[in-house]
């Protein structure tokens, strides 16, 4: 494009000089060896520049035949270059797609074709070729002289890396990755793969160095940055949290600064605060934590922040969360085990059914057990809700790769992965998804509860009672069962009756028989056995 915008204004210019000079005739006289010519001053121009354009002609004419060598040389080589990057590019494209024999055809007719030396890439041809073909040390061999290469270091390294993942020697993989994200930090597969081997290793000072201060890259960059500091913040704040809780209590604060929703961090900091016997601290972070989340953990610790407290103090913890946060199932959950706690079996049951309508869930049904359990002991009612909890939906709990946990976790521990542990209801793999329940189903479940079987009150203990009547007869014995004084009711006990035969033994009996086995007391307290 400028080559062409030159030439034309080269032509203008030309055409300008041949216009000014046509409106400024004249005469021209050239003396030369006694010769003289007379022309126009026109004529004269173009004679000039007509030399000039025939000097370059030949000049170009003379290159051209001076370098014809050397340019056919050029074509040819060029032709072949061409043809060689045609047959690598058909090479990658059969190793990419799994065709053996077709990586394999090309990858002869590149080395004809193109040196090695001047194309890095027939390496990788032939190493994902030997990989197809299942020759998987040849593959190495290559992959670890493309590592020695300063310009195809860190694609020898990326395959060193993938191969020793597919062994499972974990430990060289880690080497390859480090090495690699020493030599090119910003390739992301490198930072990726030391962080999660850091991050299982519990080094975490050192994965933190790893990754930086994230200060350039995109929005999307910079937000996983903060994401992973965050986690590697939290997780090197759980490693101090009983050697130096002060210290876990700081690195828990930075990764609240980052993410002030992310509750691993702030159950941590509030730990961090009760072990140092700050209870107002760790309530007011357990506050704000509740307000944005509602977190079932986050109640759990707040309600028993304190070990000393009574049932009563921890009742009014839990009425405190559903005053943040009402007509939430996590609260309305707290306060019904709070006042299970206290024996308040109505504010219980109200506050469990409450919890059970809003959130469908295992340990609602469970709870409503327990008050069962605790307030009638009536068997019925209490299978009925355990009927309820093995129909209704698993808990939420930290769930990561198939697992769960009872805390957060950093790491997987099955596949290494950083950040895999989320919060959600964990699915069964035979199962498959968990539909959640509805409140016309817990309804349901209120309106068919069985009546009760028996009214009781419990009863104080009783001292044990046999009765047996003694005949030569077939008699049932009857045995009232013992009573102990229990929160449960005790239901009506059953009679057993058992038959007893005395057999006589042929040889009559022994001097001294002593007391017959199943032997009672009569009424009057004698003993029921004979001597002869």
């Amino acid at each position: 494009m400028v080559r062409i915008l030159v030439f034309a204004l080269f032509v203008l210019a030309l055409a300008a000089g041949f216009a000014w000079l046509a409106d400024r005739p004249g005469e021209l006289s050239i003396i030369w060896q006694g010769q003289r010519a007379d022309m126009s001053l026109m004529v004269a121009a173009t004679l000039v520049v007509s030399l000039i354009a025939a000097v370059m002609l030949s000049w170009w004419i003379v290159r051209v035949i001076w370098t014809s060598p050397q340019s056919i040389q050029r074509f040819f080589r060029a032709r072949k270059r061409d043809r060689g990057y045609q047959a690598l590019s058909t090479g990658l494209i059969a190793a990419g797609a799994g065709d053996a024999a077709g990586a394999r055809k090309m990858l002869g007719r590149t080395k004809g074709l193109l040196s090695a030396d001047q194309e890095p890439l027939i390496h990788l041809l032939e190493a994902q070729a030997a990989m197809i073909e299942g020759r998987y040390d040849d593959a190495r061999r290559k992959f670890e002289l493309m590592a020695d290469d300063p310009e195809t270091r860190e694609l020898g390294l990326r395959g060193l890396y993938l191969e020793a993942r597919r062994l499972g020697a974990n430990e060289a993989a880690r080497q390859y990755a480090e090495r690699a994200a020493e030599k090119a930090p910003q390739l992301p597969w490198a930072t990726e793969a030391a962080l999660e081997y850091r991050s299982e290793a519990g080094d975490w000072d050192e994965a933190l160095k790893l990754l930086g201060d994230g200060r350039s890259g995109s929005a999307e960059e910079k937000k996983t940055y903060a994401r992973r500091k965050t986690v590697l913040l939290t997780a090197r704040a759980a490693a101090k949290l009983d050697a130096d809780p002060k210290g876990a209590r700081e690195d828990a604060h930075q990764a609240l600064k980052l993410d002030e929703t992310f509750v691993p961090a702030g159950l941590i900091e509030a730990k961090a605060y009760l072990r140092e016997d700050n209870l107002r601290k760790a309530a007011s972070i357990l506050e704000k934590l509740w307000k944005t989340t509602a977190h079932g953990d986050v109640a759990k610790l707040y309600v028993r922040a304190r070990s000393g407290d009574s049932a009563a103090d921890r009742l009014k913890r839990a009425e405190k969360l559903e005053a943040i946060r009402p007509n939430n199932a996590e609260a309305l959950y707290a306060v019904a085990e709070a006042a299970l706690e206290t024996r308040n079996f109505a504010l219980a049951r109200s506050k469990a059914e409450a919890a059970a309508r809003l959130s469908p869930r295992e340990s609602a049904f469970l709870l409503l057990a327990d008050i069962e359990d605790a307030e009638t002991g009536d068997q019925g009612r209490i299978r009925h809700w355990m009927n309820q909890a093995l129909k209704a939906p698993r808990d939420p709990a930290w769930t990561a790769d198939g697992i769960t946990a009872p805390e957060w976790r950093a790491v997987s521990p099955v596949t290494g992965r950083l950040d895999a542990f989320e919060w959600k209801t964990p699915v069964s793999a035979l199962e498959g998804p968990v539909e959640e329940g509805s409140t016309d189903a817990v309804d349901e479940a209120i309106r068919t509860l069985p009546p009760l079987a028996l009214e009781q009150k419990p009863a104080a203990k009783v001292e044990e009672v046999v009765k047996v009547e003694k005949a030569p007869v077939e008699k049932p014995v009857v045995v009232a069962a013992v009573v102990e004084k229990t929160p449960v009711v005790v239901e009506k006990a059953k009679e057993e009756a058992s038959v007893q035969e005395e057999e006589r033994p042929f040889f009559g009996l022994p001097d001294d028989p002593g007391v017959k086995k199943g032997a009672a007391v009569k009424r009057d307290g004698t003993s029921g056995f004979r001597l002869f």
